[in-house]
């Protein structure tokens, strides 16, 4: 078995991104159904990380069903993929159309999840959303601590839903944005981008609390318009 595994970039992501290579290792078929991969410390070498990486990669993948693990022998391809679990290639999230289809249907998503929240949040999700809030103005524009307290603002909102199918998935396709923003490194950074930002997070808030689903729509939908021209896709939101 010959696999063709190199050292990663240095990253926000390198459990991201030692997943992806081992899963291109099982979908080219370097990696076979039953095969057991090399052992963390190896592959910590191979990728040049830490085991904790390598860690949180075999862990990311166990959970997408590519493969299976037992206490003392090691990690293993599993013998079918699981169709039942979504999984997002990071690399091919690196292409310009598959990044943009990915935060349309982010958006189709969060427009509807923002008005259901207006009409069924409770007070302790409203507490949820503003201490969320609170916490993104503290965080320096266009970091990681930004964009994981954003990621944190959005998911106060569909908790709101009361769905909780639609908390596991908005956050899973949420994060996979967030996830491509970081390794882009296109975030733009400055204050007035960040006051625009607070005020349009403000202002779904404000919709929600007040129970109005129409504007807590608009207010979403205009969020993600602003939120797609900051990082390079200007115009992509669907009306």
């Amino acid at each position: 078995m010959t696999l063709k595994l190199d050292k990663v970039n240095r990253g926000p992501h390198l459990s991201t991104l030692v997943a992806s290579s081992i899963s291109r290792e099982i979908a080219q078929g370097r990696l076979r159904p039953g095969d057991q991969l090399p052992t963390e410390q190896q592959l910590a070498q191979t990728f040049g990380v830490s085991r904790n990486v390598v860690r949180e990669a075999i862990a990311r993948l166990r959970s997408e069903g590519r493969i299976w693990s037992q206490q003392g022998r090691g990690a293993f391809v599993a013998d079918q993929p699981n169709a039942t679990v979504l999984t997002i290639d990071y690399e091919a999230l690196q292409q310009a159309n598959a990044f943009q289809s990915l935060f349309e249907l982010r958006g189709i998503l969060e427009v509807e999840a923002a008005a259901l929240a207006a009409k069924r949040r409770t007070a302790d999700d409203l507490s949820a959303m503003k201490e969320a809030l609170v916490t993104m103005r503290d965080a320096p524009y266009g970091s990681v601590m930004w964009l994981k307290t954003d990621l944190e603002f959005h998911k106060t909102v569909a908790a709101a839903t009361g769905n909780v199918y639609m908390v596991q998935f908005l956050m899973f396709v949420s994060e996979r944005v967030r996830e491509s923003i970081l390794a882009s490194g296109n975030q733009q950074r400055s204050e007035d981008l960040a006051a625009v930002t607070l005020g349009e997070h403000q202002r779904i808030l404000d919709a929600i609390e007040a129970g109005d689903g129409d504007e807590a729509r608009d207010a979403m939908r205009d969020h993600l318009h602003g939120a797609a021209s900051r990082v390079g896709l200007a115009g992509e939101q669907s009306e």
